[in-house]
């Protein structure tokens, strides 16, 4: 059946909509504008859209600007943007107007329409719905209110429950030591629940890290309307919008208190985004001391299984392969890319406006989501189900030529190194070449080589 069009007008004049959308003329002057990637803005950054109309139409109303039915009615419209009801009546592409003006009265056009659909007050995408506002402010406070209900409710949550995932490994497997390893080369060992107990440290080192980001994310640039100046704005209306977002949402915001700051730059936004590509790091690191760690089984270094989630090839019978880190690093390659992107937008605030705010929008909130699914993965999937192959690491703790450092404060560096080279040279432990080459007797050598005592440092005397 043919599509169906109905006449809608803006001030460039009229255009064909279809009959079914709930948009008007300038969305679908957008959407045939900028058929570039099929990419939409983030859900999250449409929920933050409606909660920003929401609060704006109850602020007006409160300040007697707008009559309370034509509010109330933008309100419960903005609302079912809220809810996700309308997710497909916002069709335009990422990469778009710099400012994502086309977004914002997308947002206006759609709430409009709800709203008059209801109430038949004629109520304006302009005038009404976006009262006191403008794209270059909207926009920008819609970055910062998605992200950091985005960090606060999913990935700070998820970070945690990976950190409490280490720690109770780490629990499980104290006492259990294993060969240490610098420059991929044998060293002098360490425990499970250090290792694990480091990681751990490096999540929580990146929670706070993040914190500390969204402290400046909760400063809003809403009132500042098109260059901060705050022209069509009543003086009230940031602070206030802020107060009703922090009543809706939970989340802490303020009215920014330099307005400009806010709508010429992201770097806000860059702040996050950096905090982000750091965790990244680290859950690349976690992810590939995992991989390291459980590779084999026979040829690899085959200290740890991690749990057999699905065939591993589909021409090598038996073989299973770690899925989970392999997906966390791909993630984390995925944040890393996403915030040099982020990077060069933020580079591209023009005087009075950046002008690449809907690619930070993509890449932040990308960024955030997939953080938080991989963290949980992680903690779930890998970490809390991998087991310790002992026997593995016990023969190789047995033969680690690396073990004579702890005689270095009896014997010297120079005899410790000739013995370490022989032990390596012949395949014999470092206690049975010691008891040769040194007067140490067996219980001393014990005492010395034992890898858990080894592991709680300090310097171990002769006696």
């Amino acid at each position: 059946m043919a599509q169906e069009f109905r006449i809608e007008s803006d001030s460039m004049g009229e255009l064909k909509v279809p009959a079914s959308a709930l948009w008007g003329a300038q969305t679908q002057r957008a959407v045939q504008n900028f058929p570039v990637s099929g990419l939409t803005l983030p859900k999250d950054f449409i929920r933050a859209l409606g909660l920003i109309k929401a609060a704006a139409a109850r602020v007006n109303r409160e300040m007697g600007l707008l009559d309370a039915n034509r509010a109330l009615g933008i309100e419960q419209a903005a609302l079912r943007v809220v809810s996700g009801d309308v997710d497909d009546q916002f069709p335009i592409d990422v990469f778009q107007t710099g400012s994502a003006t086309s977004s914002n009265m997308n947002a206006n056009e759609v709430i409009a329409h709800l709203a008059n659909a209801e109430s038949k007050l004629g109520i304006h995408p302009n005038d009404h719905v976006n009262m006191g506002q403008s794209s270059n402010d909207v926009i920008p406070t819609a970055i910062q209110v998605s992200a950091c209900l985005l960090a606060s409710t999913e990935l700070i949550p998820a970070l945690r429950h990976l950190a409490e995932a280490l720690d109770i490994k780490s629990e499980e497997l104290t006492g259990v030591a294993k060969t240490g390893r610098t420059h991929l080369m044998d060293a002098m060992p360490v425990t499970f629940s250090q290792e694990l107990g480091c990681w751990a440290a490096q999540i929580r080192s990146n929670i706070r890290r993040i914190k500390s980001a969204l402290r400046r994310m909760r400063k809003l640039p809403q009132g500042g309307t098109a260059v901060g100046t705050g022209i069509n704005a009543h003086e009230e209306f940031g602070p206030r919008v802020a107060a009703v977002l922090t009543e809706m949402t939970g989340v802490r915001f303020v009215s920014s208190d330099n307005y400009f700051e806010g709508i010429s730059s992201q770097d806000a936004a860059v702040e996050l985004s950096g905090q982000l590509k750091t965790l990244a790091c680290s859950l690349m690191k976690i992810s590939n001391d995992l991989r390291l760690m459980n590779s084999g089984p026979l040829a690899g270094f085959g200290e740890i299984e991690l749990p057999a989630l699905q065939p591993g090839s589909s021409i090598m019978p038996g073989k299973v392969n770690p899925v989970i880190p392999e997906a966390v690093c791909m993630v984390c390659a995925q944040v890393i890319g996403n915030d040099a992107t982020i990077t060069i937008a933020g580079q591209s605030g023009l005087f009075q406006l950046n002008v690449m705010l809907p690619v930070v929008a993509l890449n932040l909130l990308q960024s955030l989501k997939i953080l938080s699914n991989a963290s949980r993965l992680l903690a779930d999937s890998a970490i809390a189900g991998f087991t310790v192959r002992k026997d593995n690491i016990q023969a190789a703790l047995a033969c680690n030529p690396i073990l004579v450092t702890a005689l270095n404060p009896v014997i010297g560096y120079e005899l410790g190194a000739a013995i370490a080279k022989k032990a390596y040279k012949q395949g014999r432990p470092i206690k049975e070449v010691a008891l040769e080459m040194t007067k140490l007797s067996a219980k001393q050598l014990d005492r010395l080589l034992d890898p858990l005592e080894i592991t709680k440092g300090g310097i171990k005397g002769s006696k």
